[in-house]
């Protein structure tokens, strides 16, 4: 990885593209900093001061502290995420959208990217509003006039419109996925207090030396390596299927046989089921946290709800409550890890391209028995993969449960800043490849 780095940093072209990222991730952080208008500090301090767990410290880690400091990127990019799970399970229903998204090529991703930011806009719309009454209720802001709240809103979601455009930059002409480098800033912003966290529990509130809080940490720290060894494993692993091309003519020459392979990862959707089963699960304490002031001390239909909601990132509700958290999450991690898997690899398309070019998979009949025979390897694989990203990140939600074990540096978060930082190590590597190609053509 390093050496990779190293070599994309000789490289004038690529130099560029991370210089332009690294310009627009501190855009990003500079905005985390700058408070919306209208909010007295002092009493947001105190206020985010008993609302660090729960609902808040998750949205909090994800922005990278601008949920907490009410900046202008306080929503972060959960709007955009939302939209964009919106807008993919309507386009399994709805013809038109399905068409737009399989047969509508370059200017069918833009249709549909030009669909999930105006659905973005108005979550981003509701969720400012909602933001506004609930602080409102709160006191934080010094005038709670028209003006006021007319500001805040828009600047929650002008914040909002920024860091969209800042994932579309990343993404066109800097290196990695906008989207998910973004969240992955924000979560790495937060590492200095997970180092805190552990050096409060080796030496307590009173700086005393404690045997049990060192061997708490080095416990913590030992079960990040193996947790951060398995995403790895995980997300490095393929299974390669072999595939024979026999002898043809291609223009006037004669080509010969070649031996190859298909490589099939286990984790073909990347970091995305786990981002959006997070953001899946979270929305509707989210939603009802802005309409109804401390809903965490009531109880009723909402009250469960929301708490059922809260367990994935809180430690304050009851033990059945993380339990059942925990089997929705699993289910909609390895439903969306089904559903990107089999929307970026299509058994019967990849099976006729084999059958076009004069191929075949050794022992398998070409057409419809190889489109099963991938079919059925891609579902055992995804079932596999869909399965162990959920257990590790739902093996940390347990851990809360241990006194002063409260990390929000969990395994879902693990699960991200990994997942990122081997994409993009991947894309610099491509990118080093293309211009070693395009250097030897020329």
């Amino acid at each position: 990885m390093f050496k990779t780095i190293k070599n994309a940093l000789k490289t004038p072209e690529v130099r560029k593209k991370l210089l332009y990222t690294l310009l627009l991730i501190v855009i990003f952080r500079l905005g985390c900093f700058i408070t919306v208008p209208g909010v007295d500090t002092i009493t947001l301090s105190q206020y985010m001061s008993g609302s660090s767990n729960g609902m808040a410290g998750l949205i909090d880690l994800i922005s990278g502290g601008a949920f907490s400091r009410f900046s202008i990127f306080a929503m972060s990019i959960s709007p955009y995420i939302t939209a964009s799970i919106v807008i993919q399970l309507l386009a399994m229903i709805i013809p038109s959208l399905e068409r737009l998204t399989k047969e509508g090529g370059e200017e069918g991703r833009k249709k549909i990217n030009r669909y999930t930011k105006l659905l973005t806009v108005v979550l981003a719309l509701i969720e400012a509003i909602g933001l506004y009454l609930s602080y409102k209720a709160s006191g934080i802001f010094i005038n709670g006039d028209f003006a006021t709240g007319f500001s805040v809103i828009i600047s929650l979601m002008a914040g909002t419109a920024l860091l969209m455009w800042l994932g579309d930059e990343i993404t066109d002409k800097g290196i990695g996925n906008g989207i998910s480098m973004i969240i992955f800033v924000g979560i790495v912003s937060g590492l200095p207090s997970a180092v805190t966290t552990i050096w409060g529990l080796i030496f307590g509130n009173t700086g005393a030396f404690s045997t049990t809080g060192l061997l708490m940490s080095l416990g913590i720290i030992i079960g990040a390596i193996i947790l951060v060894a398995a995403v790895v494993f995980v997300q490095q692993a393929e299974r390669r299927v072999p595939v024979q091309y026999s002898k043809r003519v291609v223009g006037r020459k004669m080509v010969g046989a070649q031996n190859t392979h298909i490589p099939l990862k286990l984790a073909m959707a990347g970091v995305m089921p786990i981002i959006f089963a997070s953001s899946f699960m979270t929305f509707p304490a989210m939603i009802i946290q802005m309409f109804i002031p401390n809903i965490a001390a009531q109880t009723g239909f909402w009250a469960t709800i929301y708490k059922f909601s809260i367990a994935t990132s809180s430690s304050n509700v009851a033990i059945g409550y993380t339990i059942v958290n925990a089997i929705v999450y699993l289910l909609l991690i390895v439903g969306f890890t089904f559903f990107y898997t089999y929307a970026t690899f299509n058994p019967a398309e990849v099976s006729n391209n084999i059958k076009r070019n004069g191929g075949f998979i050794p022992g398998i009949r070409a057409g419809k028995p190889t489109t099963d025979y991938l079919a059925s390897i891609i579902g055992k694989i995804t079932w596999f993969g869909g399965l162990y990203l959920a257990i590790i990140a739902i093996l940390p939600m347990l851990v809360r449960f241990i006194p002063n074990m409260d990390l929000a540096f969990g395994g879902t978060s693990i699960l991200i800043v990994v997942g990122v930082a081997l994409e993009t190590v991947q894309q610099l590597e491509s990118q080093l490849v293309m211009r070693h190609y395009k250097g030897f053509l020329e």
